[in-house]
């Protein structure tokens, strides 16, 4: 999603469509991926894992995008799109309304390997991708970028509300416990742990109205999760009026926030 300032640029790839990472971007590529792999067993829900083997992503060098195009083709017709460290809302919604994933072609530096405000290639490839080969969520994502396409600015805010707790926040609670499926905890090990194992969040099945109604902040844990028991439920949530529901929980207005405003926090 676009935000204000950035400090990173992205690389831009070659008339071959690669691009050209440097030995300790690969690395950090590594490190990364080595650290969430020993985190997300018994966690990530199984439909992750599903596309985490399907698109066998290497673990020594950020993968070319032309990589996970393959999979993504053969699977869901999903592509993923290079684009700048920050683009516009009306250019997300367009590449997500014509199935595209937008990826922002950088890494994280050392200082920020923890945690960064804004995704990187590592967060969109390793955190979204493989549900991506998945039919329910690329449909739900498909569907959300047709309505944020057509929908005025402040219809998109309530809109962002429904992808945060879904596409980057998101649990399944399944037979064998809760499991990840939000793309924002698969890439943080930090919130891969709280989200399962804390007792300080609140967890709550989600009614798509409750999230379009839930302020949420992007630098700090979640106070709150909610939990769908399928990945199939959302096919069904795409498939809603949520734009009558987006209208509605604008009449009744937001939530109290379950965090302290920013400068007081």
């Amino acid at each position: 999603m676009a935000k204000k300032t950035s400090q990173y640029v992205s690389k831009q790839s070659d008339e071959n469509g690669h691009i050209a990472w440097t030995d300790e971007e690969n690395q950090i590529w590594h490190d990364l991926v080595a650290r969430q792999l020993d985190m997300i067993p018994g966690k990530a829900c199984d439909e992750y894992i599903e596309g985490m083997r399907l698109l066998d992503m290497p673990k020594d060098r950020i993968p070319q995008l032309y990589e996970i195009n393959k999979v993504l083709a053969e699977t869901t017709g999903w592509q993923v799109a290079e684009v700048p460290a920050l683009i516009p809302f009306d250019e997300f919604f367009r590449l997500l309304a014509n199935k595209q994933f937008p990826v922002a072609t950088f890494i994280r530096t050392r200082e920020e390997f923890d945690y960064l405000q804004e995704p990187d290639i590592f967060h969109e490839i390793f955190g979204h991708c493989p549900l991506l080969t998945n039919p329910a969520f690329a449909h739900f994502t498909h569907q959300y970028g047709r309505l944020g396409y057509a929908a005025s600015p402040k219809e998109r805010v309530y809109l962002a509300r429904l992808y945060w707790f879904t596409v980057e926040f998101g649990l399944l609670k399944t037979k064998e416990g809760l499991r990840i499926y939000g793309g924002g905890i698969l890439s943080s090990p930090g919130e891969t742990r709280y989200a399962l194992e804390s007792d300080v969040p609140e967890r709550e099945p989600l009614k798509p109205l409750d999230a379009l109604r839930t302020p949420y902040r992007i630098d700090i844990m979640q106070p709150i999760y909610y939990t769908i028991e399928d990945v199939n439920e959302l096919f069904e949530i795409a498939d809603m009026d949520i734009m009558a529901m987006v209208h509605e929980a604008m009449e009744l207005g937001l939530f109290e926030p379950k965090f302290p405003p920013k400068d007081a926090a």
